[in-house]
């Protein structure tokens, strides 16, 4: 892979993450005017009729036959799967204790890459993404608060729902684009987005919060649509095992917004954690 290729990959990525960040706090957020499945099936539809909207107004082909299976995996994982599950263990579990298996998916993404073939990381690869992922869930342990086995065993489905979503998502990008595979397979999705949306739709509109209607939004348009532009380029341009690592980062930007925009205080073990987490991922980009 060319330098200038997998130094934009990891830029495009490291975007991607950025606005992923912001996903468990708006669903937690959303929660609380919408139930889980409304949740699931809204932000899929919301995103699907902007995704349809741009590839009619720029002439997108469509996807060939062979590109259909993958789409469906794509939409099984990140469109219903890891939205759908991630959002029934929030009922159980805090938004903190999430993060811990949040900084699993990293290396749960380069497992899949490399058991569907497409990557050979060294042993120096996995030392560190595993040393990340490490890192991630003792910060996340030591306050993320009580689990409980459905909660845990939910937030578990949904990382490997997300990990496979990314992997087959990837290898489309190299060949439809970013932006066209998270369209097309939002699109895909809508025959079961729609129903399940109509079906738990809320009895009581005029109830629903402000911060509600922002999580609902926050979700639908960045974490479901504008966030995997990004993330499905940085992962088709760097590399499914290495970019992926990036996302030990999530939960560090996620709680340095909420210093930013809620005043929360950052505490030295975030600091830390963090530094070691960015030697990790410079290190899993070293040997990727």
């Amino acid at each position: 892979m060319e330098r200038g290729g997998s130094t934009r990959g990891w830029g495009s990525g490291l975007l991607g993450v950025v606005i992923f960040s912001g996903s468990l706090p708006a669903t937690r957020l959303a929660l609380a005017g919408f139930s889980p499945l409304f949740l699931t099936g809204a932000r899929a539809v919301i995103a699907a009729l902007v995704g349809a909207g741009l590839i009619a107004m720029l002439g997108e082909r469509r996807p060939g036959r062979s590109d259909l299976a993958p789409l469906l995996g794509v939409a099984l994982g990140v469109v219903v799967g890891f939205p759908l599950l991630s959002a029934l263990a929030l009922e159980h579990i805090p938004a903190g204790r999430s993060i811990v298996f949040v900084g699993l998916l990293p290396l749960a993404t380069a497992l899949l890459a490399t058991v569907r073939g497409a990557e050979r990381p060294g042993a120096p690869f996995w030392l560190f993404a595993g040393l990340g992922a490490l890192v991630v869930s003792g910060f996340a342990l030591a306050g993320g608060g009580p689990g409980t086995l459905r909660g845990d065993a939910l937030m578990a489905a949904a990382v490997l729902a997300c990990g496979y979503g990314y992997g087959e998502g990837a290898a489309l990008s190299r060949r439809l684009g970013g932006w066209q595979v998270i369209s097309w397979a939002l699109v895909l999705s809508l025959p079961a987005s729609v129903p399940i949306a109509i079906a738990t739709r809320p009895d009581d509109w005029a109830g629903i919060g402000a911060s509600a209607w922002g999580g609902l939004a926050y979700v639908s348009l960045f974490s479901m649509l504008l966030g995997f532009v990004f993330w499905y380029r940085g992962l088709a341009l760097g590399g499914v095992a290495g970019v992926s690592q990036l996302q030990l980062l999530q939960p560090f930007f996620g709680l340095g917004l909420a210093a930013l925009v809620l005043g929360e205080p950052i505490a030295p073990a975030m600091v830390a954690a963090a530094l070691g987490v960015v030697a990790c991922v410079a290190g899993a980009r070293r040997f990727s």
